[in-house]
This record gives C-alpha cells, sequence and structure tokens, in this order.
C-alpha cells in the first residue's frame, strides 16, 4: 500500500516495508548505488531513497531522470545525513514513467511567468505545490463549514441562457436574461 511522503517525513519511528511513489527530483550515481530524491506533492519536503545495483528495478535506473514517475519501496530509516530525519532504503524500484529529455523543470528554481508557460507542470514546482494545497484545504473548510450546517452546495450555471437570432447575419451571440 502507499504511503504518501508527508507521512513517511512525520513517522515517529522507523517503518518495516513501506511504497513511496512520486516524481524524481534529482538522481545521483555511485559504483555501487543511486541517491534518488523524490517528492509526491503531499508536502514541500522530499525525501530521499537509496537504492543499491542489483535490486529489482534497477536496469532502469538511467531512464529515472528528474520528473520521471516512480515507485520505491523499502524501509524507512534513521538518515545519516544532515538536514533530513529519514530516508529509504529501497528493496524495490519502480519506473512508472519516463520524462522526455528536454523535461522544463529542474532542481533550480523558475520565475512565474516561465511556470505560467507550463500550466500542466505547475503543481510540480514548489511555489505552486504549495499555493495548491493551501487552496484546497481552504475550499475544504468553508464546504465543512457550511456543510456543518446543513447547507446544500450546488453548481450553478454561470450562463443560463443563450440567444441567437436567426434573422441576425451577426455572427455574435447575445446574453439575454429572461427571469421577470
Amino acid at each position: 500500500m502507499r504511503t504518501l511522503i508527508k507521512h513517511a517525513l512525520h513517522s515517529k519511528s522507523p517503518l518495516g516495508d513501506i511504497t513511496l511513489k512520486g516524481w524524481v527530483r534529482t538522481r545521483r550515481d555511485s559504483k555501487d548505488f543511486s541517491f534518488l530524491e523524490i517528492n509526491d506533492g503531499s508536502c514541500l519536503a522530499n525525501i530521499q531513497g537509496i537504492a543499491d545495483t542489483g535490486i529489482p528495478g534497477y536496469q532502469d535506473i538511467a531512464k529515472m531522470t528528474t520528473g520521471a514517475a516512480i515507485g520505491i519501496t523499502g524501509q524507512l530509516v534513521d538518515s545519516p545525513g544532515k538536514g533530513q530525519r529519514w530516508e529509504i532504503h529501497a528493496t524495490s524500484i519502480e519506473l512508472i514513467g519516463e520524462a522526455p529529455s528536454d523535461y522544463p523543470l529542474q532542481k533550480k528554481g523558475h520565475t512565474p511567468e516561465f511556470l505560467r508557460s507550463i500550466a500542466h507542470l505547475r503543481p510540480r514546482a514548489n511555489l505552486y505545490g504549495a499555493l495548491f494545497r493551501m487552496r484546497s484545504r481552504m475550499a475544504m473548510a468553508v464546504h465543512r463549514f457550511f456543510d456543518e450546517r446543513d447547507f446544500t452546495y450546488v453548481h450553478t450555471p454561470l450562463i443560463n441562457f443563450l440567444h441567437r437570432d436567426p434573422n441576425d447575419t451577426d455572427t455574435r451571440c447575445q446574453l439575454h436574461n429572461h427571469i421577470k
């Protein structure tokens, strides 16, 4: 069963067999192992995974570039590295989806203008990921507030009637209010 990275990072003790899934932020290779830093969007922080050569899935390590979707199964252990409490020692890794060679998001920061040009990837950027998580919590709080007071949530139409005069040669449509 998948564990969210935010839950793994807030764990009180080491965990046995867990599976994390997310996108590769960075990968560093050594002779006998690779470091994979991944994020699933559940929080701002990343988690580091250590994958030894020879574990199942390691043959795809070269395809696990920045932006690739992967799964890591292993043990959550105390990290000897500074700045991180936990890391995952992989017993297997899985390439879920490759990232194209021209994947635009890299470890360095990006300007809001640049991120607007790649709207489908904005949630993976730290700034927009944080904003979208906050927006989600706020919307949920508003919905919960009204739901607890027995209000009914209704999706109302934005445009109630669109009318086009068949005798009009102009191709524009006019919005008419037919409520009397």
